[in-house]
Parts: structure tokens; C-alpha cells; sequence
């Protein structure tokens, strides 16, 4: 009977810690994601304002994890020369993208409110962003990509 309840109480801790760590895992691969982006070099006109990251269904239709980060950076160069700049560190279509940004929400993502917390006032700001890939068994653990 001890037995029996030390099974039981060990698989609801495998359970919950599970149901725990899957979510912080995912969160973890989306801020690799903004971490890469911060370390690349910025354009020496530029300055990097803020960086986040967000994992959910973030974009699209139908079931899916999806890993995103983004920085927020000011500066006096062309949408055009920035994204010449960051084309050079892209090894995909999904990597490096450039935006200029008008507004604290990112409009990139569909599903949900993702926001810069600088007030963005005037022009010269730009969004660089990235999406990344995870563990497939975790992206389908995740409730947040259903």
C-alpha cells in the first residue's frame, strides 16, 4: 500500500512538474531567439532600445509553437540600408527581418498583444526580429500552440 501511494504521489509530480517546465522551457528557446538577435552587432548609427521575446501561437491559422524575438532600435538609417545591414547574418527567409515601427504593439503578431514598453513618438525607430524553432514533442506539449 506504501508502495502505491509513493508511485502515485511520484507520477503527479512527474505530471505537474511537466505541465510546469514545458511552458518555461519554450519561453527559454523563444528568448535564445532574442538573445541572438542582441548579439549581433548594431550598424554604428544605430542604438538598441529594448528587446523581448514571447513562445505561443503567435501568427497563422491552426496548431503550431512559435518562437519570437525582437529588438527595438533607433536610428538615422534607411529601411533599406538597415535591412541590407542585418541581410548579411540571415540564413533563412524567417531571420533578420526589418520593419520601421510606428506604434509600441508589434504588428507582426497576429494572435495575442506583444508591445514594446518605449513610447515610440516620432520616426527613426525599427523593429529587427526573428522566429526560431524548439524541441517538436515540446511545441505539441505546449497548450499555448493550440
Amino acid at each position: 500500500m506504501k508502495k502505491l501511494k509513493l508511485v502515485g504521489i511520484l507520477a503527479a509530480v512527474v505530471l505537474i512538474g511537466g505541465v510546469i517546465s514545458i511552458p518555461l522551457i519554450n519561453n527559454y528557446t523563444a528568448y535564445k531567439v532574442e538573445r541572438v538577435l542582441c548579439d549581433i552587432s548594431l550598424p554604428e548609427e544605430a542604438e538598441l532600445i529594448e528587446s523581448l521575446s514571447q513562445a505561443g501561437k503567435l501568427t497563422g491559422n491552426g496548431n503550431g509553437m512559435q518562437y519570437f524575438g525582437a529588438i527595438l532600435i533607433r536610428s538615422e538609417l534607411s529601411l533599406e540600408e538597415l535591412d541590407a545591414y542585418y541581410s548579411d547574418y540571415r540564413s533563412n527567409e524567417w531571420e533578420y527581418l526589418v520593419e520601421t515601427q510606428e506604434r509600441q504593439p508589434i504588428e507582426v503578431i497576429d494572435h495575442g498583444t506583444l508591445q514594446f514598453t518605449e513610447e515610440i513618438k516620432d520616426s527613426g525607430y525599427y523593429i529587427v526580429y526573428s522566429w526560431g524553432s524548439g524541441n517538436s514533442l515540446l511545441e505539441q506539449l505546449d497548450i499555448r500552440g493550440h
